[in-house]
């Protein structure tokens, strides 16, 4: 049962995604709020999951691939919908390109690596960029629920530029290392060719 908490939280995380998209239609304040706290919960369950399974030693290949599904799946489809209902607009839709664009190349680049079974791991600035980026995110979704607190949103775009700034540079270092990586290996493959690592039939 306990084995299951780190998978079940990260499922936790996907499962939010309709509801707090759906609460974007809801014409109440009080949405955005519900809206907030989901996004905040799985987010903090994003922390959760890894801390547990790492304490556990319980971690699954099925849980390190579900994580980083569910993570972009929820700050994509968040920030989609902070985009189409104004709450992101103007020159402020730059870091959130940046964030998206970021998401879809080191997915690429990350199962291309995998399938050549070559590990690049996650640095400490991506791990600040991923908490940034999603405070600000967070703060995004009830900004302009908070009429008493109008910086609060302007707080919010300033947190999301920050974190695309270092999304372009967490990027770069990710997408640098794994060519260093890729070009290692060619170094030492005779055939000068690179083959994926054939994946064992299931029975």
């Amino acid at each position: 049962m306990v084995a299951n908490v780190p998978n079940g939280l990260t499922l936790f995380r996907i499962a939010v995604i309709p509801v707090i998209v759906a609460l974007f239609y809801v014409e109440n304040p009080a949405a955005r709020w519900i809206a907030g706290g989901l996004f905040t919960a799985a987010a903090i369950s994003d922390f959760l999951d890894g801390y547990i399974a790492r304490a556990l030693e319980i971690q699954s290949d099925f849980g390190r691939m579900l994580d980083p599904i569910a993570d972009k799946l929820l700050v994509s489809a968040t920030l989609l919908m902070l985009v189409g209902f104004g709450d992101i607009g103007g020159i402020s839709l730059v870091p959130a390109v940046v964030i998206l664009t970021r998401e879809i190349v080191v997915s690429g680049l990350r199962e291309f690596l995998a399938s050549l079974a070559i590990p690049v791991p996650v640095s400490q600035l991506s791990k600040w960029k991923t908490t940034l980026q999603l405070i600000a995110i967070g703060l995004l979704i009830v900004g302009k629920s908070v009429p008493a607190l109008p910086q609060l949103h302007l707080y919010a775009q300033i947190g999301l530029w920050i974190a695309g700034a270092i999304t372009l540079v967490t990027g770069y270092d990710y997408l640098r290392a794994g060519l260093r990586k890729v070009s290692a290996r060619h170094a030492r493959d005779p055939s000068g060719e690179l083959s994926p690592r054939p994946r064992r039939r299931e029975a």
